[in-house]
């Protein structure tokens, strides 16, 4: 059915008129007094509402349709609410189912807005982007020769995605340069691989979780698998860095991993659906091993979901730096057949009570983004082997030699490093 606009404005006209007001379902929780305050239309906005819509229909300087208005009103509704809630058409929702299976074009960077501006939450591993040297907390103020402020999220992101093989120049204000700097990134079909592990040392295992996709969880256990056959494991780093998040799910699943009782995580929000819990099942993919998270700036959303539940549960060391602190959860809830809102409905919580919400994850141990440098020339000390007459060792049990990989893991990566070392303290204690 369609309405004229003239039609809507004497509806609207007439409700205030008689002082009408609308009714809107609350939860029988609330105090009936808010909930009164809540039902009235306030009338006050509303003229003002179709006052402007009328001088933009009538002054503007070109003709601009009914529904191009309306939708942007309701972007712009949604938009004020937070970050994260938006109004998506159809390309969009495509967009984010693509996001969460794992294959998507663009340059592979998870962004949110902030002040007016596109803000950097993570570069994904192995993409383009992370490639091109763009970092977690790095300031998007133009897309190739388009300025950012005054788009909205969704344009952005319609910006930065394209055809493979083409390039895209980001202006970009980092902290700690003087200067805005600028960097071409060449667009790719995005396959991210969630789940990747290692063996450091030997007997310890290294597992690299880029972000959370549907099947996260069973890589997980398939790549923990793969590690156990290939060595006895004494210890594990789990590596949450730059991780902007994904699946729920996906995050439960991880933890479970790890955990074989209690709470892993729960949401609290207006809605009865809303607010869920989830435990822990009582079998484990990995031993009683000790276990070392890396986080930092760039951990967000479901990686701090994983983070809060293993350190609230004892399970894990938590080192690096403070992570994002996107404690929110959004549902999509459908309009029509191509048109849908994704809102945010309720704020997660750590087993311990803690929101997530704009606070992050503090690690335990804190260890800021450094760069080791070894000294060029190592100081020589002469060994008592080296003496004249010394005794013999007198022993048949040979020394282990220490890994020479070690000081080339320091310059390359300081935090793994010392996460490393961290473990290796932790299982000579619990021996």
């Amino acid at each position: 059915m369609t309405v004229k606009w003239s039609e809507l404005i004497g509806a609207l006209g007439l409700c205030l008129a008689l002082g009408v007001t609308a009714s809107v379902p609350v939860q029988a929780a609330e105090a009936e007094t808010s909930a009164a305050q809540e039902n009235q239309l306030p009338l006050e906005e509303l003229r003002l509402f179709t006052e402007v819509f009328q001088r933009i229909k009538s002054a503007y300087v070109e003709p601009v349709s009914d529904a191009k208005l309306l939708e942007d009103a309701l972007r712009g509704m949604l938009a004020g609410l937070d970050p994260h809630s938006t109004y998506l058409v159809e390309d969009e929702f495509a967009n984010l189912q693509e996001h969460t299976s794992g294959e998507f074009g663009g340059l592979g960077i998870e962004v949110g807005m902030e002040d007016g501006f596109v803000r950097v939450i993570a570069p994904i591993d192995d993409t383009p982007a992370q490639r091109a040297g763009v970092k977690a907390g790095d300031l998007i103020t133009k897309l190739g020769d388009r300025a950012v402020q005054g788009m909205d999220l969704n344009e952005a992101i319609g910006l930065m995605r394209g055809k493979p093989g083409t390039t895209l120049l980001l202006t970009i204000i980092r902290e700690g340069e003087e200067k805005p700097l600028e960097i071409e990134v060449e667009r790719a079909v995005i396959q991210v691989a969630s789940v990747k592990s290692r063996l450091l040392d030997n007997d310890y295992g290294y597992l690299r979780i880029t972000q959370f996709q549907v099947d996260t969880g069973k890589e997980l256990n398939r790549q923990l698998e793969k590690l156990k056959a290939e060595a006895q494991l004494k210890g594990l780093i789990l590596d949450l860095r730059n991780n902007p998040g994904g699946v729920l799910q996906a995050a439960v699943e991880v933890s479970d991993a790890f955990l074989s009782e209690g709470l892993i995580v729960y949401t609290e929000g207006r809605l009865e659906e809303a607010k869920h819990e989830f435990r822990a099942t009582p079998t484990t993919t990995i031993d009683n091993i000790p276990v070392v998270v890396l986080i930092n700036g760039g951990s967000a959303s479901a990686s701090e979901i994983v983070a809060g539940a293993l350190q609230d549960q004892k399970r894990a060391v938590i080192m690096g730096q403070d992570s994002f602190g996107k404690g929110s959860v959004q549902t999509i809830l459908p309009l029509s057949e191509d048109r849908a809102l994704k809102l945010t409905t309720a704020r997660y919580f750590t087993p311990s009570g803690r929101s997530i919400q704009a606070q992050g994850i503090v690690p335990d141990i804190r260890v800021e983004d450094a760069e080791l440098k070894l000294r060029e020339e190592q100081p020589e000390f002469i060994k008592e082997r080296e003496l004249s007459g010394h005794l013999e060792n007198g022993s048949s049990i040979p020394q282990k030699q220490a890994n020479k990989d070690s000081k080339a893991l320091a310059s390359k990566d300081y935090l793994l490093y010392e996460a490393l070392g961290l473990l290796k303290a932790l299982v000579i204690i619990q021996r």
